[in-house]
């Protein structure tokens, strides 16, 4: 079952609690030994030589993940590589670029770390620190739906990274449950920077990209669109959580977008008022009237009441216990991850030319 059919049964689920099994790291040591390990790394230049390939943790249109060893260090990472043939034949050149720009200025707790970037003839390799956890996709699939507590607990720390990103001029435009990873206790890290984009004051962008299911009006109607697409995509993020599915689902991407444009929002009855409150005030079609884009920007969805429980300082500094704890015994474990079999090797047959090559120049 692919991710996108695996979205059509979170309904059939129901939450049992928000708290797996405690971490306990098979040599004994603390949970937060992990993490110190993957943030005191700093790698700064590499070759494929340099580290021992593992199996394969994810995969994508374009690309691949590896959990892998640094031979000299001996720290574990995930190495993400991409074809070149096919960012070339599919005009990703650009997304590859941004996403590495965007990288290299972010430094958040909540957001996945890239170490470096580099390549061969056949592809183009970043280097990230390797977040044992898992998707949180895979943890709401299990679960079904989320209480509201872990609901907003999840929320709250997507509110802090987009604050963070905002202020530096970034819309992540890509959120979703399957690029949320989830640390060896349980927080959150943001991954996938594909469609980040860099974007001064104002400045609006055209480019239809994302999920269907998350897209913002704007970004269909192709009128133009900003930060303000990452707060419709919080609301929707929230309802997915709570409810196990989007609230604009449609087996077909023409009906998703329908829907979304139509603005109908229907809620399970479970879902208290405060957080329908937020959600609606999340998903308005009037950019003048978003939360996240009013006078206050961000402080405005902090202090809405559905938040009224939440430490912000204590949960950007990691020191709030997250309601999901995914069991992870070393640092190394793969067993969070989808086991994906033997793949073939990422090679091509076609040789690209100078001028091709030249593209890549500077990874």
């Amino acid at each position: 079952m692919n991710k996108g059919e695996s979205r059509k049964f979170l309904s059939k689920f129901r939450y049992s609690g928000p708290c797996g099994p405690v971490i306990k790291n098979s040599d004994g040591s603390k949970p937060d030994t992990i993490a110190a390990a993957f943030e005191s790394l700093r790698i700064k230049s590499c070759v494929q030589d340099d580290f021992e390939m593992g199996r394969v943790v994810g995969t994508g249109s374009f690309g691949r993940v590896c959990l892998a060893r640094h031979k000299s260090t001996d720290t574990v990472v995930a190495v993400k590589s991409y074809l070149k043939t096919n960012l070339v034949k599919n005009q990703q050149t650009s997304h590859l670029i941004s996403e590495r720009s965007v990288l290299k200025i972010l430094n958040h707790p909540l957001i996945v770390k890239m170490h470096t970037t580099f390549q061969d003839q056949q592809c183009i390799h970043f280097v990230f620190e390797y977040v044992a956890g898992g998707e949180f996709f895979s943890h709401l699939r299990l679960r079904g739906q989320l209480c509201e507590e872990a609901a907003r607990f999840y929320a709250a720390e997507v509110l802090l990274v987009f604050e963070y990103l905002h202020s530096k001029d970034i819309v992540y435009r890509d959120l979703k449950p399957e690029n949320m990873l989830l640390d060896p206790n349980g927080h959150l890290k943001l991954a996938d920077f594909g469609f980040a984009k860099i974007l001064p004051g104002g400045k609006r962008t055209y480019t239809l990209c994302g999920t269907p299911d998350y897209l913002a009006p704007e970004v269909i109607l192709n009128k133009g669109h900003g930060r303000a697409v990452d707060w419709w995509a919080l609301g929707i993020l929230i309802y997915e959580m709570l409810a196990g599915y989007p609230p604009f689902c449609d087996s077909e991407a023409l009906g998703t977008y329908q829907r979304i444009l139509s603005g109908n929002l229907t809620f399970p009855p479970h879902i208290s008022p405060a957080a329908r409150d937020l959600i609606r005030r999340l998903l308005q079609t009037d950019l003048s009237k978003r939360y996240g884009c009013l006078a206050g920007g961000a402080q405005d969805v902090k202090s809405h009441q559905w938040f009224r429980t939440i430490n912000f300082a204590a949960l950007k500094a990691r020191s709030t216990q997250a309601p999901i704890r995914p069991t992870v015994k070393s640092v190394d474990d793969t067993s969070n991850f989808e086991d994906y079999g033997d793949l073939p090797p990422m090679v091509s047959d076609i040789e690209l030319t100078e001028e091709e090559q030249s593209l890549f120049k500077g990874f």
